[in-house]
């Protein structure tokens, strides 16, 4: 029988209970355990119950004292993850963090998922920044980029509260990313709700302002990662290929969810997930042959 790593999700939300499906669907070398809330009442926790999984009301308390859990899954908002993540660390426990609280190292997988597995902590950054810093980093790897801005546009009805309450850390997070993991020497960013019916998919659009941009170069360096994102995200897709006007670079990319749990708009929830259970996956594969 195959062993598996056992995993908890903190916040039974949107991005928790989807997250929930893609484990109990695709999950190789994990299992979930658990899922907590910080209220017992909470319906994604009887949406947990109901497929079978250990749920808990007192936050991650009873996370905590399983010693059986070795990577926590925390899809709560930055505040919380600010608490929890050096509880998390004190016992001993891989932190892969939904949350733009910008703990640990900046990750995206399709970018820089190699060199760090042995961390305590990984930041998957925002949503949007899964989206769009792999171009900006393919677009940096044949150009270099002075400055590069990037709009995500998301339906607000996949905008959940956790989303919302982080909006200031979403911008700055992603900002951040679109250096240090894009490449960029300067980097912006810049989320939407839209609130149109019926609801939009993810569409992110990227700008970037190169030297000497080479347009065969960066088409091909774009559509080289757009497939290894495709490796994880399959809605993932290149709506618009590169435009190269004097010194500015623009593209726009698509992002349609897997409909597991959520609806196929929402987007932004699953690259966010599908990234994190890449991560774990990886992870999680080193944590048994090291067994």
């Amino acid at each position: 029988m195959h062993t598996k790593i056992k995993t908890a999700i903190i916040g039974p939300g949107n991005i928790g209970l989807d997250l929930m499906f893609k484990i109990m669907k695709r999950g190789e070398n994990i299992e979930l355990d658990t899922l907590a809330s910080i209220r017992e009442t909470s319906k994604g926790l009887a949406t947990a119950r109901e497929h079978g999984f250990n749920t808990s009301g007192k936050g991650i308390e009873d996370i905590l004292k399983n010693d059986e859990i070795k990577i926590v899954f925390d899809c709560t908002n930055a505040k919380a993850h600010k608490e929890y993540a050096p509880l998390l660390k004190k016992h001993g426990k891989i932190a892969i963090d939904l949350t733009p609280a910008a703990v640990g190292p900046y990750v995206v997988p399709a970018v820089n998922m190699q060199g760090n597995y042995d961390t305590e902590n990984i930041n998957l950054i925002t949503c949007g920044g899964q989206a769009t810093i792999p171009i900006v980093a393919a677009i940096s790897s044949v150009a270099p980029v002075e400055y590069a801005e990037i709009v995500a546009t998301i339906s607000s009805r996949s905008a959940g509260p956790g989303t919302r309450q982080s909006i200031d850390e979403f911008t700055q997070t992603t900002a951040n990313g679109v250096v240090k993991v894009g490449g960029a020497k300067k980097g912006k960013a810049i989320i939407i709700l839209n609130p149109a019916e019926p609801p939009i998919m993810m569409r992110n659009t990227i700008y970037c302002r190169v030297e000497k941009p080479d347009l065969e170069a960066i088409t091909k360096s774009v559509e080289d990662m757009v497939e290894k994102i495709k490796e994880y995200v399959p809605g993932y897709r290149l709506k618009l290929a590169p435009i190269i006007d004097g010194n500015k670079v623009t593209t726009m990319i698509e992002v349609e969810g897997e409909g597991l749990h959520l609806p196929k708009y929402s987007g932004n929830l699953d690259i966010i997930n599908a990234a994190a259970l890449a991560i774990a996956e990886r992870i999680a594969g080193k944590l048994l042959k090291t067994a």
